[in-house]
């Protein structure tokens, strides 16, 4: 099709407009995603919107997400049901005697579980809420917390499943050599700024310092004066969330927490960073133990694994409709769109500051982080070569876009899980956050234009 120029930004803004107006992301991105379509393939819209919803369901990577999602409930339902989360919140609790403690304590677990964002996003919170809720701390705030430890996290400690997906990327663009992908990953780690600064903010937010602002500051007030920590358009989630409880008569193991976390990051490193199979071989695992120990029979286990699955039915329906409306972005040619609008400002010094403005922009406004890099690297790569321009700060600027993108979007995957761990919805979640985001990519853009000028 002929490139729609500003038109490709139309489905996009309207998928903003309605979730700022009704709160219901499934619903605005699938109407956004329809208005494309319409935009794509006019009045043959329906098989459109019919061909894409295929595309995505048959994706691998769309596949992958829902399994990795779903099973990361199982696991975490038999956690639950087990009492080995209550076992963990239990010794916490013990060593914490305060608000600031419980969200440092919050923090500190999110940067241990650095090796995938969607294993910090759900272990983390499913963790801390009980502990967070015993000081009056706003759901709003504890996701917040989290998510800043997610993507951030995961993109600036490279053996994460972030570093092992964007160091091959890096070999297949022929920005780094055969084998020598990670290595050049690690030198553009100081360039990633808006990691740095979004995971450096949060201790300074916990401390007051920067003081809670916007949507935050209410709901924050309404946690600590009505001791309502689950905002209340959020009960829905929480009934889910609460729906496996520990089971009466079992001896709660903190072992049973640490350890199948433990083997979740090990497994994942040992199988070259593939976290499906990690989350494969530790819920088998976790499952033998349970079974071996008489800790839960075979029914009550089984059972249990269904119903944590079930757990992420919602999260995933968001996520799934995010991914439709990003091929229908894909069809429209947004990322194009906005880089070859871009391009006539662009400088070698201008160039990382400009790269992560408007990249970070297109992944806030499609949902998308990896699928970002992957079409726009060869696009960066080739300007950046042109103007002689630093790679290592480019690349860093690139992936601080794709951070950016994963920690703001409010249908991005990151935000979505790390909402329904935390018991909050994503555009609650999105829209107490979004002002600590901002502060992080100002910072991040001056940066950027401090090392390109001054370096």
């Amino acid at each position: 099709m002929e490139a729609p120029g500003f038109l490709s930004l139309v489905p996009t803004l309207i998928v903003f407009a309605l979730a700022l107006w009704t709160r219901r992301p499934i619903e605005s991105l699938v109407a956004g995603a329809i208005v494309g379509v319409i935009l794509v393939h006019g009045g043959g819209f329906i098989g459109g919107f019919a061909d894409a919803s295929l595309r995505v369901m048959t994706d691998e990577d769309v596949a992958w997400v829902i399994l990795v999602c779903g099973f990361m409930g199982s696991l975490i339902g038999l956690l639950i049901r087990t009492g080995a989360t209550g076992a963990f919140t239990e010794i916490l609790a013990a060593r914490v005697r305060s608000e600031r403690g419980a969200l440092l304590a919050t923090w500190g677990l999110g940067i241990v579980m650095f090796v995938d964002d969607y294993l910090n996003s759900l272990g983390v919170g499913a963790a801390m809420r009980d502990l967070t809720d015993k000081y009056k701390v706003s759901r709003e705030k504890l996701a917040y917390v989290v998510d800043s430890t997610a993507a951030p996290i995961s993109v600036i400690i490279p053996f994460s499943t972030w570093g092992a997906f964007f160091a091959g990327l890096l070999v297949a663009n022929g920005v780094a050599p055969e084998g020598e992908g990670l290595d050049v990953y690690i030198s553009a780690i100081p360039y990633m700024l808006y990691a740095w600064v979004a995971v450096l903010l949060v201790p300074i937010v916990i401390s007051g310092a920067i003081p809670a602002l916007g949507p935050m500051k209410a709901a924050e007030r309404r946690a600590k004066e009505t001791g309502v920590t689950v905002p209340p358009e959020a009960l829905h989630i929480e009934q889910a969330n609460r729906a496996i409880t520990p089971k009466a008569g079992v001896q709660p193991r903190v072992a049973m927490f640490v350890l199948p976390m433990l083997a979740l990051v090990f497994f994942t490193l040992w199988f070259d960073k593939d976290f499906l199979k990690g989350i494969y071989v530790t819920l088998a695992g976790t499952v033998a133990i349970i079974l071996v120990t008489r800790m839960l029979d075979v029914n009550d286990t089984f059972d249990t694994v269904i119903d944590g699955f079930k757990t992420m039915i919602e999260p995933l329906g968001v996520l799934v409709a995010a991914f439709i409306l990003n091929d229908v972005n894909t069809q429209l040619q947004l990322s194009d769109y906005v880089v070859q609008t871009m391009q006539p400002l662009i400088t070698a010094e201008l160039l990382p500051a400009i790269i992560f403005s408007t990249m970070g922009l297109v992944s806030f406004m499609t949902g998308s982080n990896w699928g970002v890099f992957v079409i726009i690297l060869p696009i960066v790569t080739t300007l950046a070569n042109n103007l002689d321009a630093d790679m290592a700060l480019v690349i860093g600027a690139t992936l601080s876009a794709s951070t950016f993108g994963s920690h703001a979007c409010f249908y991005s995957d990151a935000t979505v899980l790390t909402a329904q761990a935390t018991g909050c919805t994503p555009m609650q979640h999105a829209l107490t956050q979004i002002p600590y985001a901002l502060i992080a990519a100002l910072i991040s853009v001056l940066g950027f234009l401090g090392l390109a000028y001054l370096g």
